[in-house]
């Protein structure tokens, strides 16, 4: 036994999906049929802009705008202004760019230009059959009956119904709520406080307390340092940081920070993503940097999109026929936009959602109120 379980819970508009070996999380997705991160989908564009400057071109999907760099543009290199292409998102939209993409085979040329106007063709895999291809030997629990009928014909006797109690009561689930904490606690009594920024992740760490002898004070910051990296680069993992990330170490000199560097990048080296060490600044912060592929957890876990199914989850589980939904104006607008989620609640529940804005809330606020 491989000792690695895919566990699924699902809430209207939303599936959480915790990847564990043992007791141990390993990988954690979210995953929104209403927004999905569309990494993977498969899409017939129309070329709208060649960019030399950029080493690339624009082009315009069904739903958005993409970038298509020359390095991925294949063997026919970047087409020209009107031409369609057959492409796949490689990279997630983010800090309003639209995905980046990458030619694609599989269709004649012909078929391409005779499937315009611009398509989807193919969506993104859901969270949970990514991990699940992902990790072949993971067995999978879910209590979605449904979701268990749409994966078998893939995964087959991988994936197991259990009762939505034996999903819920997992601790695991405590973990999960923790990642969306800006502060981490690491080994040793340090603690890290993690401060994404447009440009950067930051991440100081902290030595709270004191941590041996004053004349062996330098050995033991360096000690309690180094423990902690392996709980630091799980952490950055399951968050998905991703980008540019600096790490203000606990304590010790600038000058011999840098001599962390061999076990920082030991523990960065089971990252899929596979993060690298660039070096240490002239102040000792570890620079390094993590591809950015899907959106980071504390994307996905702001603004009033999330706030709604939030409340749509806690709703789900009461009386959603003699409870209203009572959101900020934000709150409503997102949730009212998002098909998906209102139609997994009615099917959830066998009754539509009651929403009502309420303005004097603030942008990402709720609270469920008796009709």
């Amino acid at each position: 036994m491989s000792g690695l379980r895919l566990l699924v819970a699902t809430s209207p508009g939303e599936q959480r999906v915790a990847l564990l070996r043992g007791d141990v999380l390993e990988e954690y997705g979210l995953w929104r049929p209403g927004a999905p991160d569309q990494v993977g989908a498969l899409h017939v564009g129309r070329v709208s802009a060649v960019a030399p400057a950029m080493a690339g071109a624009f082009v315009a999907l069904h739903d958005a705008v993409g970038f298509l760099p020359d390095s991925s543009a294949g063997d026919g290199g970047v087409p020209g202004v009107g031409d369609h292409v057959l492409v796949r998102v490689t990279r997630s939209a983010q800090g309003g760019k639209g995905p980046r993409l990458a030619a694609a085979g599989g269709m004649a040329a012909a078929n391409v230009v005779a499937a315009a106007p611009a398509r989807l063709v193919t969506p993104a895999p859901e969270a949970v059959l990514r991990l699940a291809l992902e990790h072949p030997a993971a067995e999978l629990l879910a209590a979605d009956a449904a979701m268990v009928a749409r994966l078998r014909p893939a995964l087959a006797e991988r994936v197991r119904l259990v009762a939505d109690a034996a999903i819920e009561a997992d601790p695991v689930w405590d973990e999960v709520a923790s990642l969306g904490e800006p502060e981490l606690a690491l080994p040793g009594g340090l603690r890290a406080q993690i401060s994404p920024t447009p440009a950067l992740v930051a991440i100081d760490v902290d030595m709270a307390a004191a941590s041996g002898a004053r004349q062996d004070k330098a050995s033991a910051q360096w000690a309690a340092n180094r423990a902690a990296l392996p709980a630091l680069a799980r952490a950055i993992r399951l968050r998905n940081l991703s980008g540019a990330i600096l790490v203000d170490f606990a304590g010790m000199p600038s000058a011999r920070r840098a001599s962390l560097g061999p076990a920082l990048q030991a523990a960065l080296a089971g990252d899929p993503l596979r993060p690298r060490l660039l070096g240490f600044t002239a102040l000792g912060l570890a620079e390094i940097v993590r591809a950015r592929v899907r959106p980071p957890l504390h994307e996905l876990l702001a603004g009033p999109h999330a706030a709604g199914l939030a409340g749509l989850r806690q709703l789900a589980r009461l009386a959603p026929r003699q409870a209203v939904l009572v959101a900020a104006p934000r709150v409503v607008v997102a949730l009212e936009r998002d098909a998906a989620a209102l139609a997994a609640f009615r099917q959830a529940t066998g009754a539509a959602l009651a929403l009502r804005a309420a303005p004097e809330l603030a942008p990402a606020q709720w609270r469920i109120e008796e009709r």
